[in-house]
């Protein structure tokens, strides 16, 4: 199997192989794996069983998208028998323990994001040549890092954008579960047309707004894809290893040991239930290829509640739901202490109900909670165009004006120039990047010439130059934390209740006499409003 006895002669070949897969802390996990693949008689894995590791099984599929290509479910049946063979050689027996260790190295080993992600163009172009769509991605030799030429068709970067969603699926659910489990596609035409923008030059004819994708007749590069993907969705490359290495995982798990993650498990079966809310599975997806930390793995919590954890859970405030306004916010939102996702849902146009009313969504992540102060603070975030067109936005490194939350105190003297009450991202006070007042009523948007803060872009299709004030939809605000933040919160809020219920109470035996009672006081002011107290000697 590759564990050698210390009597056995290793080869140079087994023990760089070994040296290699050890590098990514998998070789324990891979000798499970192969033990249980291989057969005892050749010491080989049989061709067929490493395709059938590979397979997505599922009950049925259902699709937010109005069009969805024939050819994205028979994708997956050959998916399996494209990977073993662009990875893994077969010799005459099957595949070999040096062999396999080799392919997983090729699939999962320690590589450069532009590597990784050519090994997924290329598992794509194999897999699509199989079920009969030709190809025109081509790549001029079989190196990882080989140059890539051709283009695609924006309705095959979709299906390829879904074939990497599925991947993302198949590895979330089949770790806590043995059975076939609903299929359902999200809507991500945003990530389609934020790689139309980038590749290609947009004309005034293309309207972002309604857009069907799938008649488009325009080329997209491969390298221009290329870059887009590392530019906007890091991660993309990410959903093929993560895809190998718990397909493998699973083999070397005990049927027990996967009952009992299974046990764990509330409802994986359906994507859809955060489809009601602003950020649906298709957008926290989206969101979650783009930032290069593990925050990513807190989004995608919301497409695949586990732990007995639902999407409601992460929900902290939904204007909607809670109430508009900066003080129903604050009262949901205070004592979380942890990465917050921020959505706002606006329209604008002329009028509410004009032909003329375009809705847009845009987001912002920040690290830390909220905190209400007069000036701008944090240490780092996201801006976010999410609909109708996805791009991210991270840090410039130029300024620190990540985040401004400002709720006037009740019971402050009057201030001659005081600070807008509201909420901001970016820029400056008074000429913020992003601005919601505090009613939650209107948002203000201004061209990134006024931020140094985060990267520049449009965060609306034709924003231009001038400010664009719209009417506020919805707000919600996702808690990514994970369950310990959550609790932390629910602690202060409990305590913050209690204390507001004392202050509530008046115990009148507190009070040495009647003199001293509030109510004596009151009565002598609406008695004799010019009477002369005794503090005021």
């Amino acid at each position: 199997m590759g564990a050698s006895s210390s009597t056995q002669q290793v080869s140079t070949e087994q023990r760089e192989a070994e040296t290699l897969a050890a590098s990514t802390g998998a070789l324990p996990m891979l000798q499970k794996s192969f033990s249980r693949l291989s057969n005892p008689e050749t010491k080989a894995i049989p061709l067929t069983s490493l395709q059938e590791c590979f397979c997505i099984a599922f009950n049925n599929a259902k699709c937010e998208a109005p069009y969805v290509p024939d050819y994205v479910l028979q994708l997956l049946d050959q998916l399996g028998p494209s990977i073993v063979d662009l990875f893994f050689v077969a010799e005459k027996g099957g595949i070999s323990w040096v062999e396999f260790v080799r392919g997983y190295t090729k699939c999962c080993g320690r590589m450069s994001a532009a590597m990784s992600l050519g090994a997924l163009l290329r598992v794509f172009s194999v897999t699509t040549v199989k079920v009969g769509m030709p190809s025109k991605l081509q790549f001029e030799s079989d190196d990882a890092d080989c140059k890539i030429s051709g283009s695609l068709q924006p309705n095959e970067l979709l299906v390829l954008l879904w074939m990497c969603w599925i991947m993302t699926w198949s590895s979330r659910i089949s770790k806590f579960s043995n059975g076939k489990l609903n299929l359902d596609l999200p809507d991500i035409n945003n990530l389609v047309l934020s790689a139309i923008v980038s590749c290609t030059e947009v004309g005034s004819d293309l309207n972002l707004w309604d857009c069907d994708i799938t008649r488009l007749e325009v080329q997209l590069p491969a390298g221009k894809i290329h870059t887009w993907a590392l530019n906007t969705v890091p991660n993309l490359a990410d959903c093929f290893v993560h895809f190998v290495h718990v397909k493998l995982q699973n083999t070397a798990t005990s049927e027990s040991e996967m009952e009992a993650s299974s046990s764990s498990v509330s409802d994986v079966s359906s994507a859809k239930s955060c489809d009601a809310h602003l950020l649906t599975c298709g957008r926290a997806w989206a969101i979650s290829l783009s930032p290069r930390s593990t925050i990513g793995q807190e989004i995608l919590r919301v497409c695949f509640p586990r732990d007995g954890e639902g999407s409601e859970e992460s929900l902290l405030y939904r204007s909607s739901l809670h109430g508009k306004g900066l003080n129903r916010f604050w009262s949901n939102i205070e004592g979380y202490h942890g990465p917050m996702l921020m959505l706002i849902s606006a329209s604008s146009g002329n009028s509410e109900g004009s032909t003329n009313s375009r809705r847009w969504i845009i987001g912002a992540l920040t690290q830390q909670g909220f905190e209400n102060k007069d000036m701008f603070y944090g240490n780092s975030g996201n801006l976010y165009a999410i609909s109708p067109v996805f791009h991210s936005f991270s840090p410039s490194g130029k300024e620190k004006n990540f985040v401004y939350s400002h709720l006037h105190p009740t019971g402050r003297a009057y201030e001659p120039h005081p600070k807008p009450a509201g909420i901001a991202f970016g820029g400056t006070i008074g000429n913020e990047r992003i601005f919601i007042d505090e009613d939650f009523a209107r948002v203000t948007v201004r061209h990134h010439a006024v931020d140094k803060t985060y990267q520049p872009g449009s965060l609306i299709p034709d924003q231009g130059f001038l400010p664009v004030e719209a009417r506020v939809l919805d707000v919600e605000v996702w808690g990514l934390g994970g369950r310990t933040a959550r609790e932390v919160q629910i602690s202060f809020q409990k305590r913050e209740q209690l204390f507001t219920e004392q202050r509530r109470k008046v115990d009148l035996k507190t009070f040495a006499s009647w003199d001293d009672s509030p109510e004596k006081m009151m009565m002598d002011v609406m008695s004799d409003p010019n009477r002369v107290n005794r503090e005021d000697r």
